[in-house]
This record gives structure tokens, sequence and C-alpha cells, in this order.
């Protein structure tokens, strides 16, 4: 399954969550259902994926972690928050340089309509 056909799957599952719960919730919400809802698709899900940080020859454990890494290939960054920043979209490229991945989905479920809240982000294409 290529990272399109991934994140067209993902962005239907987000959706259907947001229908069911809404905006307002804890970030934390959302990222278990979502899990669940991916999981249930069939799509192998990682919860809380670390990344280490690699600085010249040592590799430093940061305590950086991927809120979900679907097929080991499209990386999801979950926010309920006012509105995406700057911040947000540098926090999910950085995921992606580290991991090497190619796109990632930075979705803010705080939004009256989820559609208004998903950027795709693909590393080295910013």
């Amino acid at each position: 399954m290529t990272e399109n056909e991934i994140s067209s799957k993902i962005i239907g599952c987000a959706i259907e969550v947001h229908k069911a719960l809404g905006p307002g919730l804890l970030e934390s919400a959302y990222q278990e259902c979502l899990y669940y809802k991916l999981q249930k698709e069939g799509l192998h899900v990682v919860k809380e994926k670390a990344m280490p940080l690699v600085f010249e020859e040592v590799q430093l454990e940061c305590g950086y972690r991927i809120d979900l890494l679907v097929e080991n290939k499209v990386v999801i960054e979950l926010k309920s928050v006012e509105s995406l920043n700057d911040i947000h979209l540098a926090q999910t490229l950085t995921y992606l340089k580290l991991g090497d991945y190619k796109l990632g989905l930075l979705i803010n479920f705080n939004v009256s309509i989820l559609k208004k809240g998903i950027k795709r982000v693909i590393n080295g294409y910013l």
C-alpha cells in the first residue's frame, strides 16, 4: 500500500472519529479512538513510537514520540488546539526527517469540520 493510499484511509477514519466525538476533547482521547479505528480497518499502527535523536555519533533519548505511525510509512501528529501554527508543522517535519519517512499528517481535531484541520506534510518538500 502506498503512502497516499494509507493517508486516504487515515483521513477517512479521522473524519469518522471527529463526527462521532466532535471538537473539544483532549488530544489523548482522539489518539486512542483513531488508533482503535485504524486497527479495526486492518492497518498496522504503532502508538507513541519513540524517536531517538542522533547527534554526531551519539544517540540521545530525548523523549520525542510520534503519536501514531501507520504501516511504518505515515506519521500522524495529532493536536486539539485552537489553531495549528508553524511549530506544529515543524514538529511533524522533524519526525519525518528523524525516521526517514516520506509523508505525515498533522491533524487538529479542535475544528468544526475536520477537513479544515488536516495538513499533509511531505519530507523534503515543504
